[in-house]
C-alpha cells in the first residue's frame, strides 16, 4: 500500500488467571505522507484523521533511522502542513489565504503540471454530459407528449356544454 506502513508496537494485555500484566506485540497501519520510512525505522506515531478503514494513525517522526539518512528522504510533514495539505484537496483553500487553488498556480509550494488544464478537461466534459442528458429527456418528453395525444379520446359536446353553462364570457 502506497503511503502506508505496518508499524509494531508495544502493548500488554491482562490475565486474568496469574492477575498479572503481560507484554505482547500488536500492529497497526500507520498513514505515511510522503513515503519516507525505510524498514527498520523506529518511529513515533500519533492519531489523526482517519485515511481509511483500517489507518487511523498518522507518523509524526523519525526517532531512529535504519539505513538511509534522514537528510536524504523526504521530510514528514508537520500537523499544521498536513492539515493545509487536507484543506487544499477538500478545496477549502480560501481558509488559508489562497484566492484560487494553489494547485493550479504556477510557482506554488502545492502546483501540480497539467492539473488546471486538467480539471478544466473535467468540467467541459461534466458540461457535454449534463446537456446531452439535457436534450435525451426533452426528446423523451416530446415523444411521451405526442403519444398522449394519440391516444387521448375527443371529449363529447355534451360534456363541453355542461362544462360551458357556468362559465361567463
Amino acid at each position: 500500500m502506497h503511503k502506508t506502513v505496518k508499524a509494531r508496537i508495544g502493548q500488554q494485555k491482562w490475565n486474568n488467571h496469574i492477575r498479572k500484566k503481560f507484554n505482547f506485540k500488536g500492529d497497526l497501519l500507520v498513514h505515511d505522507p510522503r513515503s519516507s520510512l525505510r524498514t527498520g525505522d523506529i518511529i513515533a506515531i500519533n492519531p489523526g484523521e482517519r485515511y481509511s478503514k483500517t489507518v487511523r494513525y498518522v507518523v509524526s517522526s523519525i526517532v531512529a533511522p535504519f539505513g538511509t539518512p534522514i537528510e536524504e528522504r523526504p521530510p514528514i510533514p508537520t500537523a499544521e502542513e498536513r492539515a493545509k495539505e487536507r484543506a487544499i484537496r477538500q478545496g477549502n483553500y480560501a481558509v488559508w489565504g489562497f484566492e484560487e487553488d494553489p494547485r493550479g498556480v504556477k510557482d506554488s509550494e502545492w502546483f501540480i503540471p497539467g492539473w488546471k488544464e486538467q480539471q478544466n478537461a473535467r468540467k467541459d466534459a461534466k458540461k457535454k454530459k449534463y446537456e446531452a442528458a439535457k436534450a435525451a429527456r426533452e426528446e423523451k418528453r416530446a415523444k411521451s407528449e405526442a403519444a398522449n395525444a394519440k391516444t387521448q379520446k375527443p371529449v363529447p359536446d355534451s360534456i363541453k356544454q355542461s362544462a360551458d353553462v357556468g362559465v361567463e364570457a
